[in-house]
């Protein structure tokens, strides 16, 4: 009787915010479109910034600085994120870890991971002047001893993954000056809000978790904000591929 109350409460509470993340896959298709239409240049006037494009320095791969030097940090986040979730989906026991609306929740953030990752990979190889060596290459990850078939540690790391994506976002636009690209950063942002939502909600059903107090300022409304320099420090404990991110802040 316990997991059908708990089945019948995520229900009730996350079917609506179900649909969100439907709606979410359709606008991010939609920002695909509009980045074939960008800019192919990094509209930045600073001969610096021109020098310091993403690739290989000192024997490690560098995210660079600038718009191209954002736009590669954020794809090393997706590609954690879509490699986080990979994993989830397929793990020997995900059918029966999770009731019926999680799936269908973890499954979307799934394919909108996957499409977030695909998404920055072909707007880098498209606009990079050389993306043979300045593309970030594929990273490798490790999640220690994270059991992938136990729904509170699943959900914990995707809780803490999300809230740190939507914080990235928010903290990388500053750093943004094509108006293009800014424009698909409050895209993408927006469904990665979605997404922490939606975990929330499925960790404390019926709750008010889902705009906590502890990820939006009560005072300013606002989600939390934080420099590259922050969010690489979390998300490295994932990682195993060494980069650098050093004209980053």
């Amino acid at each position: 009787m316990k997991n059908e109350v708990r089945v019948q409460e995520v229900d009730t509470s996350l079917n609506n915010r179900r649909n969100f993340l439907k709606l979410s896959g359709l606008t991010i298709a939609s920002a695909g479109l509009l980045m074939a239409g960008c800019s192919d240049n990094n509209d930045n006037d600073d001969p610096i910034v021109d020098n310091m494009l993403p690739g290989i320095r000192n024997g490690k791969f560098d995210l660079g600085a600038g718009d191209f030097g954002v736009l590669t940090y954020a794809y090393a986040l997706e590609q954690l994120e879509a490699d986080f979730y990979t994993k989830v989906v397929n793990a020997s026991n995900f059918n029966t870890t999770f009731n019926a609306i999680e799936k269908q929740v973890l499954t979307d953030l799934y394919y909108h991971e996957v499409v977030h990752r695909d998404f920055f990979k072909a707007a880098l190889t498209g606009s990079l002047p050389n993306p043979a060596s300045q593309l970030l290459p594929t990273l490798a990850f490790n999640y220690g001893a994270l059991n992938f078939n136990s729904r509170t540690e699943v959900l914990a790391t995707a809780k803490a993954l999300e809230d740190t994506g939507v914080a990235a976002y928010n903290g990388a636009g500053k750093l943004i000056k094509n108006a293009d690209y800014l424009v698909l950063a409050g895209k993408i942002v927006s469904v990665e809000a979605r997404h922490a939502s939606a975990i929330r909600s499925l960790i404390n059903p019926n709750s008010k978790d889902f705009a906590g107090d502890d990820i939006v300022n009560a005072t300013t409304g606002l989600d939390d904000a934080k420099d590259p320099s922050k969010i690489l420090a979390i998300a490295g404990g994932f990682i195993t591929t060494e980069f650098t991110a050093k004209f980053l802040p």
